[in-house]
């Protein structure tokens, strides 16, 4: 096997595991917006286990998904929301005003590692960094809409940011299936 095949080859890998992510991503991002009045009991527990199965798919994406530098952000994203939904799913009682506060800080720190990740890509560059701001701008809205925000406004927000979210990894998946590495970063050079 020639070393450029290799490459293509790896470069490749575990695009199908980014594909179902954005495309869970884009549903969950859909049915979200489908119920926005969702401010209940009942959402907190839909929403928390929104959280697990975005978490568990990034995950696996990220452990998976060889061949590129989103490993990490994947990874991470995905414990983080796995994190957030166990809490949500176990607390209900918290109610809206606490899912209000979550979904602003998981907002503003999957903003600022996208924006981190993203000013490194080199494809779909744009994308990455357009979704970090519209995340942060997303948690300031929260935090300053309290506590008016929890009555409809989680269930918008996580259906802008997943559908955001998964047109980044939906395309970078299609991208990395063709052989291009998944979220590309420039390559470094040894001195």
């Amino acid at each position: 096997m020639t070393v450029e095949r290799s490459t293509r080859l790896q470069a490749g890998a575990g695009w199908g595991w980014i594909l179902a992510y954005g495309i869970l991503s884009l549903l969950l991002g859909v049915l979200a917006l489908a119920w926005p009045f969702s401010a209940t009991i009942a959402a907190t527990l839909v929403v928390g286990w929104f959280f697990i199965a975005a978490g568990v798919v990034s995950t696996v994406a990220g452990a998976t998904g060889h061949g590129h530098e989103g490993r990490a952000y994947s990874i991470l994203f995905g414990l983080v929301s796995v994190v957030v939904g166990l809490l949500m799913a176990f607390d209900p009682v918290s109610g809206a005003v606490s899912l209000t506060l979550v979904v602003a800080v998981w907002l503003a720190v999957r903003g600022v590692l996208e924006l981190a990740l993203g000013a490194r890509y080199r494809r779909h560059r744009w994308m990455m960094i357009a979704l970090g701001i519209i995340n942060i701008l997303l948690a300031a809205y929260v935090l300053i809409m309290l506590p008016w925000a929890a009555l409809a406004l989680p269930g918008f927000i996580l259906g802008i940011s997943f559908l955001f979210g998964g047109v980044t990894a939906v395309l970078s998946a299609l991208s990395h299936r063709n052989g291009a590495p998944a979220f590309a970063a420039p390559e470094t050079s040894s001195v």
